[in-house]
């Protein structure tokens, strides 16, 4: 039995090995003698005979080799010394008209250590021919995550049987109406399929997370669907499939890692076929047009969407901390450019009517009043008129007509961005910018569009940009986005982060492009009176549970602009609330002050000594896992935050809101019978000690309505 063993020492950099399907080859980080153990000795990619093996300390997956066409054998979960063994021999993904592999296939590896966007991992390439349609399959397998990551690439012929099929669906599947179970068992047989869990036992269940952006028509961003597995199959939409077996109480879950499920390219009306010993997730977002598209090389891999299936033990939360982990992984922070409290003053709905030199630095001098960190200058500062103008004429086509669209406006800045950047670096505020990319035939101009931030960075130092108007309609679109993305970031050495707005329009969710920034969540207006504080921090909270909250732009407003806009009466309106308690509401994720500093009155600065030790407990407190605790927020309830730093320590974020209640019970993720300490940072909160009941609840004091509390925590026993 010949076993051959790579012992490298990479300190940084990409390692790559290509391997034959032969004999037994393994594939990880060996420590060498003298050397400490390297980064990543648990990752391993075994293929021994026709068995490939996939594994971390945490999680293994075990597979028939199969020519490249991988048919998984088992899944185990190595921290519960648990083992399913698969009730199928079929592979594990599917394409129409693609069955069978027509080559040996190949496998290669390589090491991502110490990249500036990457958190470092095992990365796996499985490559298999199947007919004239050719299939890489690019897992990520991070140390100590019980969690597989897959990405999906195509190139070459689609079959005509995948070809009969889309056009039987109407030619393109988008939107498609289900009218019945006909239409719904052919697009079993027809629609692409990147996984199959084959789970042995009669007493799984399931639970579907969908998720919306669109926000401006939108305000129930997270719905649930609970489903018992059976033997006829079940279509579930989302993009989050929990499971957990009512048997042994053992958690697993598929994050299908794609745009929200309306929005999906190549959209089959579904994610996911469920049946008892089958678990389908489908959709891979290509289109046979999209691979027969004559402009696009060929030769090119296209990428499609992927899957993520993470193991989460005996317990609710190890399976939110497994999920989270692998989020986190994929998308590591950069305390230094990412944490930010930004201040847009479109808020205020002046549009680009007061923007300018002289407008822009008061504007600064007031934001480093108050205590933000970051000023962005939304539609406006260019030369360019939007279709979002205060003023006519304006449009979001055929932007590279003008040359200097994206140049500063020169009678709003005479003397360009560089006395408002000096006035910027004077009151320790960094200027950011709004851009909306040319959406013109696909983003045909991404290289144009890429150049423009490239050189504002180059120029002026401007590093985080928000991104607006996106409409990602076809595959074409979402390449050339890709690129736009990716060429800024390689060209500034990943010095660039992006906001990336979600409010309307084709976009790409918040389980797709998500590794390149914040998400800009909501546009919400005291001027159409659709602000309500509760109805904000709800869908922050629905979120938390399945998004990193650190991730996400949450806005408070000025609360004293346009009260006759609300009703009389209306408790939930914000001028019911102390600016204190609106800044509260968004600091488990990324404030966005979404007003003008200018507009505000004296009595707003007093919020400053509140955003001053937030900036101070900002890092700490998002380094943990921020998870949702109470109630939903409802504007009557307690609810609140909870970040996770250590199994010991972390911190409590409190809601009381409009209730009878001084004193609440509330429900935490603390273990059962553990003493707390909780030492107040900001709001109502008294220093206690209290301790966690049977159901993990621990009993706050608030004594006043619509009030917060901000902790430390430790266990003390």
């Amino acid at each position: 039995m010949l076993i051959t063993r790579f012992k490298v020492l990479v300190p940084s950099g990409l390692l790559a090995r290509r391997l034959s399907p032969l004999g037994i080859i393994l594939l990880g980080l060996l420590p060498m003698p003298g050397f400490s153990q390297p980064p990543l000795a648990s990752c391993r990619a075994v293929l021994k005979n026709d068995t490939l093996t996939l594994e971390n300390n945490q999680i293994a997956r075990r597979f028939r080799w199969n020519n490249g066409q991988l048919i998984t054998l088992s899944l185990t979960d190595k921290q519960q010394s648990q083992t399913w063994q698969w009730a199928s021999q079929d592979p594990d993904c599917v394409f129409p008209g693609h069955s069978m592999p027509t080559g040996t296939g190949t496998l290669e590896t390589k090491q991502i250590i110490q990249q500036p966007n990457q958190t470092d991992h095992l990365e796996v390439s499985v490559t298999t021919q199947l007919g004239t349609l050719e299939l890489r399959r690019v897992f990520a397998i991070y140390p100590a995550i019980a969690a597989l990551n897959c990405t999906f690439y195509l190139r070459g012929k689609p079959s005509e049987a995948w070809q009969q099929a889309v056009k039987q669906a109407g030619g393109s599947l988008d939107f498609r109406n289900i009218e019945s179970q006909q239409d719904m068992n052919r697009l079993t047989t027809t629609t692409p399929t990147m996984d199959k869990l084959a789970l042995a036992g009669n007493h799984w269940r399931a639970r579907a997370i969908e998720f919306t952006d669109m926000t401006d028509r939108n305000n129930t961003l997270v719905t649930e669907k609970p489903y018992n597995l059976y033997r006829q199959p079940g279509f579930l939409r989302g993009n989050l499939l929990w499971l957990t077996d009512g048997l042994t109480g053992s958690r697993l879950f598929v994050l299908k890692e794609a745009p929200t499920s309306a929005v999906q390219l190549a959209n089959p009306g579904f994610d996911f076929m469920v049946k008892a010993g089958s678990i389908q997730t489908v959709g891979v977002g290509i289109l046979p047009t999209d691979l027969l598209d004559e402009k696009r090389n060929p030769a090119d891999w296209l990428r499609g969407y992927g899957y993520t299936l993470g193991l989460g033990g005996a317990s609710e939360l190890a399976c939110l901390r497994v999920l989270r982990s692998y989020q986190d992984a994929k998308h590591p922070r950069q305390p230094d450019r990412d944490e930010m409290i930004l201040m847009n003053t479109w808020g205020d709905r002046s549009q680009d009517k007061k923007v300018g030199e002289a407008f822009t630095i008061e504007e600064l001098r007031q934001a480093a009043r108050l205590g933000v960190t970051h000023l962005q200058l939304d539609d406006g500062w260019q030369t360019g008129r939007s279709a979002n103008s205060a003023f006519k004429g304006g449009s979001l086509t055929a932007i590279w007509r003008n040359p200097n669209y994206w140049k500063p406006n020169p009678e709003r800045f005479p003397n360009g961005l560089k006395p408002v950047l000096e006035v910027a670096k004077q009151v320790g505020v960094e200027i950011g910018l709004w851009f909306n990319p040319s959406i013109d035939s696909s983003f045909q101009n991404w290289k144009s569009d890429a150049q423009t931030l490239i050189g504002l960075y180059r120029d002026y130092g401007v590093r985080i940009f928000k991104i607006d108007g996106v409409q990602i309609n076809d595959k074409a679109g979402e390449v050339n986005f890709r690129h736009f993305i990716d060429s800024v970031l390689t060209a500034t050495n990943y010095a660039v982060a992006f906001n990336m707005d979600v409010t309307a329009g084709r976009r790409n969710g918040y389980h797709y492009f998500n590794e390149y920034g914040n998400l800009f969540l909501e546009n919400r207006y005291t001027d159409w009176g659709n602000y309500y504080p509760y109805c904000t921090l709800r869908n922050l909270w629905d979120l938390s549970n399945y998004v990193p909250p650190q991730n996400l732009q949450i806005e408070f407003l000025n609360k004293w602009r346009n009260a006759d806009k609300y009703p009389q009466g209306d408790r939930f309106a914000p001028a019911n609330y102390s600016f204190d308690y609106l800044f509260a509401s968004t600091m488990a994720a990324q404030p966005l002050a979404w007003f003008e500093g200018t507009g505000l009155p004296a009595e707003a600065m007093q919020t400053a000594p509140l955003i001053k030790t937030y900036r101070h407990n900002q890092r700490a407190f998002h380094s943990g896992q921020i998870l949702p605790i109470g109630d939903e927020p409802s504007g009557k309830a307690w609810t609140g935050f909870q970040s996770i730093v250590t199994d010991k320590e972390g911190f409590l974020l409190v809601f009381r809101e409009y209730n009878d209640l001084e004193t609440n019970a509330i429900k935490t993720w603390l273990p059962a019978g553990k003493r707390v300490q909780l030492q107040p940072l900001a709001g109502n909160g008294k220093a206690t000690n209290g301790v966690v009941t049977a159901d993990n609840k621990l009993t706050v004091s608030l004594p006043e309505r619509n009030s917060f509390g901000w902790f430390r925590y430790k266990l003390v026993d």
